[in-house]
C-alpha cells in the first residue's frame, strides 16, 4: 500500500523526508480503514451475541437450503466473494458475520457507517471485522492530500479481493430504506475497479440479508 501511494504522486518532489511523511500518512490512512483481526474479541462478541439472542428472539432460523447455495458458491475456485445485503437493523453486521464465520466461511470484512460511531464502537467494530472508509474519500483532493485516500483505499479493496476474504457490503444505511447509500456506491465502484484493472480475474456477488417479524 506505501509504494502504489507513493506512486500516485510520483509528480510530487522532495526529499526522504518528505517521502517518510507521505509513508507516514498512508499508514495513518490505512489505519482510519481497517483494525487487525482479534479472535478472541470475536469469540467473545458472539458469545455476548447469542445471550442476546435469547433475550430479544424466540427463534433465530436459518435456511438450509439458501445456506447450501452459499457454501458451494463460496467453494468456486479462486473468485472472491462479495456478500451484498439489505440493511434493516444495527445488528445486521453481527448476526451476518457470526453465520459467516460459524459456517466456515472465514471472518467478513464488513462495511461499516463510520457517522455515527464513537472512537470506541469504531475500535471494538474493527477488531471484529468492519472497515470504514477514510474520512477524506470523496473530499476533492488537497495538496496535503493529492488523493492519497483514495489510492490507499483502492489499494486495500484489491489486496481483500485478492487474499479471497469475504467482503459484505451493506447497501443501505438506516433508517433509510429501498436506497442506495452513497458509501455503498463507493464500495461497489471499488470492487468493479479492481476487476476492471485486472487485479482479479472476478468476484461472486452474493446477495444475503436477515428478515426480522419485529426490527428491533
Amino acid at each position: 500500500v506505501r509504494d502504489v501511494a507513493t506512486g500516485r504522486c510520483r509528480g510530487w518532489r522532495g526529499d526522504g523526508g518528505s517521502h517518510r511523511r507521505w509513508k507516514e500518512e498512508a499508514r495513518e490512512i490505512l489505519a482510519e480503514i481497517q483494525a487487525p483481526l482479534s479472535l478472541l474479541v470475536l469469540r467473545l462478541c458472539h458469545w455476548a451475541l447469542l445471550k442476546l439472542l435469547n433475550r430479544l428472539f424466540l427463534s433465530v432460523q436459518l435456511h438450509r437450503g439458501q445456506l447450501e447455495t452459499v457454501l458451494r458458491a463460496a467453494r468456486t475456485s479462486g473468485v472472491p466473494l462479495v456478500f451484498l445485503s439489505r440493511h434493516k437493523s444495527r445488528l445486521d453486521g453481527l448476526l451476518l458475520s457470526f453465520l459467516l464465520f460459524s459456517q466456515g466461511l472465514g471472518v467478513p470484512r464488513v462495511t461499516v457507517g463510520g457517522r455515527d460511531c464513537s472512537p470506541r464502537l469504531r475500535a471494538l467494530l474493527g477488531r471484529l471485522g468492519g472497515i470504514f472508509l477514510p474520512s477524506r474519500t470523496g473530499q476533492r483532493p488537497s495538496n496535503r492530500d493529492d488523493g492519497l485516500s483514495e489510492a490507499v483505499l483502492a489499494v486495500y479493496v484489491e489486496e481483500v479481493l485478492r487474499s479471497r476474504q469475504p467482503l459484505l457490503i451493506f447497501l443501505e444505511e438506516p433508517p433509510v430504506a429501498l436506497r442506495l447509500s452513497a458509501a455503498a456506491r463507493e464500495w461497489l465502484a471499488l470492487v468493479y475497479r479492481a476487476v476492471r484493472d485486472g487485479a482479479v480475474p472476478d468476484v461472486l456477488l452474493v446477495p444475503v440479508g436477515i428478515a426480522y417479524d419485529t426490527i428491533p
